[in-house]
């Protein structure tokens, strides 16, 4: 019930930042330059640039649950693959020639390959959720120090 809340709460925090994070360079570029062609630029990325920012607090709220669960080897090994696959993707997409938008499209693939693999190892039937050892008396029971 709580990993739900905090899906949702992240979804709708997600939601706020990408709206306002795209709505500030596209009505009101000037704050960041004059520049024309850097202005141009941003337009271009501003789909991508709203995907990746939608995705990112609902995927903390999911690796959180994992930390929290302790299951660092799977968030080790998800997010070295996601690295890997990230930037081998972003040099194919740079020698093809594809600029910046391209470099932001590959971006909103590793945000949302980390969110899909944190949710599916979530609600997995071997997943945290599901482990019984998980809600043993020692770790609910937590002593100061």
């Amino acid at each position: 019930m709580l990993l739900k809340s905090l899906v949702i709460i992240g979804a709708i925090t997600g939601l706020t930042l990408g709206a306002i994070g795209t709505s500030v360079p596209r009505f009101f570029p000037n704050l960041f330059t004059t520049d024309r062609m850097v202005i141009g630029e941003m337009h271009k990325v501003l789909i991508p640039y709203f995907i990746a920012l939608m995705v990112t607090p609902a995927t903390h709220s999911l690796e959180g649950t994992l930390l929290a669960g302790r299951d660092l080897r799977f968030l080790s090994l998800s997010m070295g693959g996601c690295f890997c696959l990230g930037g081998l993707l972003l040099l194919l997409i740079c020698s093809r020639g594809s600029g910046l938008p391209g470099c932001w499209w590959a971006l909103t693939g590793f945000q949302w390959a980390r969110f899909s693999l944190a949710l599916q190892r979530l609600i997995s039937p071997s997943g945290l959720l599901y482990n019984e050892d998980f809600y043993q008396p020692g770790y609910i029971k937590a002593e100061a120090t």
